[in-house]
């Protein structure tokens, strides 16, 4: 009697053995050729080892940078910003939407003053950071900016990456402001002015990461976002703008789950899907075809049942990324699904990060599992399957019109509720949840972010706001009203008007005016 058959979580059927006979393509070019499938340098991480970043941001500025040091400290080489609520969403700390969720998902920022305390001690040339930032990420760039500027920086040697991806708000996360098309004028406003002003800063993260927390298969995750980053390549040429030029400011944000061999192959095939999709819209020069990718260990993997085991996720997943090629990468803290990190449960993610790094072998050469009969045939049905939805998204109109037609969403929530419906029938096992459960016994020391951190920020903005000239912020943001309306380029004024002292909220609600607000 045969066995039963099994599934990897994106319903590709698994064999008992795989052989010769299941190589579907010969093979690959090598790592550092078109198209990249195998890695986008020639020697991977034998000539550079991926950036190792650990997100963190919470309550105010100052405490979330005192982690910033600690973190760098313990060998982060790079920083990523982890905003809250209000900031995400445009609003004040002051502002009555704001209160209860002041520096509770990440940390306020109201004004540059703020950004200046962020970065207190961290010369902006010196690291690398990633903000997680959409709906209002031209502001947080324009303090960025700002700040690097008042630091005496050169802007020619700022790196970094705002994530800056609207599409996958309105298809899974939900924190956008204003409607789709001229939240995508913003982003090409960003671009273009990127290309003169910031040339090394990465302009855009288009994310599959929060795609697959909303509960999407490892293949829906890359055809979803490769679908979205097209959108964003075809919005900026129709603004004229050169795809060999921004095509290489582009990079992508992927999650790392724990079906090893599915993940690997998922980020091989995403890798020689875009390269093909870049040369479709018109790249010549390779930098422009290739994926660069963040990873992040899967928040929504981890369990609040025996919160320990969660290292061992995070390993896996770690390894998953590292195989399959990842340029940066984040670890999750142990009991995330219990609070924000604590030190210890952040310093044990970049342990993780360091051991597989500096213990495993598994970076000492490029792709190493590319030949595998399981793994280069997994990939290929990857991409296949990646394909068939992509082109179903294209007879939708592209990506954004199958979010406006609710596609996407759709699609996402039928994944998500058969992913739910195998745990709870016991198909499939979640180690402390559905088997192998314990009695909990312990407790685990949790984060706490205090509510009287909106009370400061209040305090903050109510002092910026009476040394600061108000006729001359009445002016910039009347001039922002009026660049938003006739399509001119926003971002020098947005940098004009942080500079002045403009808050987030006042820059965020001068395009309310004009663009209206997305429900």
């Amino acid at each position: 009697m045969p066995g039963k058959k099994l599934h990897t979580d994106s319903g590709i059927e698994v064999k008992e053995v795989y052989t010769k006979a299941d190589l579907v393509v010969p093979d690959s070019p090598a790592p550092g050729e078109f198209p990249y499938t195998r890695g986008v340098q020639t020697d991977m991480y034998r000539g550079k080892l991926w950036t190792m970043r650990q997100y963190a941001g919470f309550s105010t500025a100052e405490e979330s940078n005192e982690r910033y040091h600690y973190l760098l400290s313990q060998g982060v080489m790079g920083l990523s910003v982890a905003f809250d609520l209000p900031t995400q969403i445009g609003y004040d700390s002051d502002h009555p939407l704001a209160e209860g969720e002041v520096g509770k998902t990440g940390v306020a920022i109201d004004s540059i003053e703020d950004m200046q305390t962020l970065f207190k001690g961290i010369r902006l040339e010196d690291v690398s950071t990633s903000m997680t930032i959409n709906a209002t990420g031209y502001i947080l760039l324009a303090f960025y900016t700002a700040l690097a500027k008042q630091q005496g920086a050169d802007l020619k040697k700022i790196t970094g990456t705002i994530q800056n991806d609207i599409l996958k708000e309105y298809a899974a996360r939900g924190t956008y402001i204003y409607p789709p098309k001229p939240s995508m004028r913003i982003i090409t406003d960003i671009f273009e002015w990127c290309s003169h002003e910031l040339p090394k800063w990465n302009t855009i993260s288009i994310s599959g990461y929060h795609i697959r927390e909303a509960g999407s298969t490892a293949v829906q995750e890359i055809a979803f976002t490769l679908s979205n980053g097209k959108a964003y390549v075809q919005a900026a040429m129709a603004k004229g703008l050169d795809i060999n030029v921004f095509g290489k400011r582009l990079s992508f944000f992927f999650n790392a789950h724990n079906n090893l061999f599915e993940e690997v192959a998922k980020f091989r095939a995403a890798r020689k899907m875009w390269a093909t999709i870049m040369k479709e819209l018109g790249a010549t020069d390779p930098g422009a075809m290739k994926l660069r990718f963040h990873t992040q260990t899967g928040g929504s993997t981890l369990t609040a049942q025996q919160p320990m085991n969660n290292i061992s996720r995070v390993t896996v997943q770690t390894l998953a990324a590292v195989l399959g090629g990842t340029q940066s990468l984040h670890t999750n803290g142990y009991d995330e699904a219990l609070s924000l990190p604590t030190e210890e449960a952040a310093r044990i993610a970049l342990r993780t990060q360091q051991i597989v790094a500096y213990e495993s072998g598994a970076p000492d050469t490029a792709d190493p599992l590319a030949g595998s009969y399981f793994v280069e045939s997994l990939t290929h049905a990857v991409e296949e399957e990646a394909w068939k939805l992509m082109r179903q998204i294209d007879v939708l109109g592209g990506s954004v019109s199958a979010i406006e037609q609710g596609f996407i969403q759709e699609e996402i929530a039928r994944s998500a509720y058969e992913y739910q419906r195998q745990i709870e029938t016991g198909e499939k096992i979640i180690v402390g949840v559905n088997k192998f459960q314990v009695e909990d016994t312990g407790s685990i020391p949790v984060f706490r972010v205090d509510d009287s951190i909106r009370q400061i920020q209040v305090e903050k903005l109510a002092a910026l706001r009476k040394r600061r000239d108000p006729a001359r912020c009445d002016s910039i943001l009347q001039d922002l009203n009026d660049k938003a309306a006739s399509g001119e380029n926003i971002m020098p004024v947005v940098v004009e008007a942080v500079e002045n002292f403009c808050t987030l909220g006042e820059i965020a609600d001068t395009l309310r005016e004009v663009f209206g607000e997305y429900k």
